[in-house]
This record gives structure tokens, C-alpha cells and sequence, in this order.
């Protein structure tokens, strides 16, 4: 077993309690900006923005530091043409057989059904994946720990990131996924878990109307 090896935390910087009230609070505000986008420019966006995006989702706390993501940055016209068209094919399965009507009055509301232009419209699809394990030089396998979280914590960072930068994002998650392995040539110890729409919106973008819950709704204090 390897020692741990401790450096000084010299990183961190402690902020007066007032101006830690006023960036929390304009970071709350900025963030109630973001909206779910399914309009979507063909305008080009600049690959450094993404980059740096996917470097602060990289960030993220993992289980033992393992950070079991991997992400697939898409461009390709014909690779997003593939990837709509197995993803409508599982979007239109969902919609008319596999779900329950319960589920289809939740959808409801946001206006949503099997066709996904926005999958070839925007200019970047990130597909995420979860590693299960990781494979050594050797061929061995490393179990990870925590993936869905630690994936999910990374996502909500590279979400949030490109929100800043002045993006608009959509999470997309056709059921089954794993045509998105196929697709993207990406190993069996990789799960698809979500696919992230990046860009800017359409010039006559809508979004549905709605409402987030009030912190009472979500949070108690003990």
C-alpha cells in the first residue's frame, strides 16, 4: 500500500464574511439565468472555451481521487447525424411504448417528444461517460468508487462552467444509451451518462414556462 503524501493547503484564500455574501449571492443570481435550451445557433464556438470547461469539470471531487469520467467532444456532421438518429430511434420507442402515461404528463409541461434536431443544429456534443473500472498498462482492472456521484459532480461543474462562459447547454438521455459506446468507440468499462448540447441559443429560442422550488421546499435547517 501506498504512504499518503500531504502538501500544505496554499490554495485556498479566506474571504471577508461580507464579500463572501456578495459572491455567493451574485453567483445565485447568475445561475438563475440558466435555462435548459433546446434552440440552438449553428453559430461555431471556439474549442479553448470548451477546453477550459472540461479542465474545471476536472476538478471535481471523485471517490479516491479516481475520476472515473471520460468525455467525447463531437463536431463531426456525420458522427452527430449517427448519433440523432439512434437517439430518436430510442426517443421514439420511449414515447410511444416504454413509458408509463404517468410519466409522459411530467414531460408534459416542457413540450417535449422523440425529435431531436438540436443534436445536429448545435455545434458541440459532449457525451459523458462513467468508468466502472479503470485499466492499468498491464491489463489490469481498478475498481472506482463512487462513479455516479463523482460523474455527476463533474457534469454539474461543466455545466455551470460553460453557463458562465456565455453558452447554453441542454442534458440529453435517450434510454438505452449505449449506442453512444459504438458511436464513440469508447471501451466496455465505459457507461454513456448523459449527453451534454453545448452552444449558443437560436435567435428565436423558447424555453417553457416554469417555476423552481423555494429553499423551504428543499432544504431543512436541524
Amino acid at each position: 500500500m501506498t504512504a499518503p503524501v500531504f502538501v500544505p493547503l496554499c490554495s485556498y484564500c479566506e474571504l471577508p464574511p461580507e464579500e463572501m455574501v456578495q459572491r455567493v449571492t451574485a453567483f445565485r443570481t447568475e445561475m438563475q439565468r440558466r435555462r435548459t435550451v433546446r434552440n440552438f445557433s449553428t453559430r461555431p464556438v471556439s474549442r479553448t472555451i470548451i477546453e477550459e470547461a472540461l479542465l474545471a469539470a476536472g476538478t471535481a471531487p471523485s471517490g479516491a481521487n479516481l475520476q472515473p469520467w471520460h468525455f467525447v467532444v463531437i463536431t463531426d456532421p456525420t458522427v452527430k447525424k449517427e448519433i440523432r438518429l439512434a437517439a430518436e430511434q430510442e426517443e421514439h420507442e420511449f414515447y410511444h411504448t416504454r413509458a408509463p402515461q404517468e410519466w409522459l404528463d411530467a414531460l408534459a409541461p416542457l413540450g417535449t417528444d422523440e425529435h431531436k434536431p438540436f443534436l445536429e443544429t448545435a455545434p458541440y456534443l459532449i457525451a459523458i461517460f462513467a468508468q466502472g473500472y479503470s485499466l492499468l498498462p498491464d491489463g489490469r482492472k481498478v475498481k472506482n468508487y463512487y462513479v455516479t456521484e463523482s460523474v455527476g459532480i463533474a457534469t454539474g461543474i461543466l455545466i455551470t462552467a460553460l453557463h458562465t462562459a456565455g453558452l447554453v447547454t441542454l442534458t440529453h438521455t435517450p434510454s438505452p444509451m449505449s449506442f453512444l459506446n459504438r458511436i464513440c468507440g469508447r471501451p466496455a468499462n465505459e457507461k454513456p451518462f448523459l449527453l451534454l448540447v453545448v452552444g449558443y441559443p437560436a435567435d428565436d429560442a423558447q424555453v417553457p414556462s416554469i417555476t423552481k422550488k423555494t429553499l423551504s421546499d428543499t432544504t431543512t435547517f436541524l
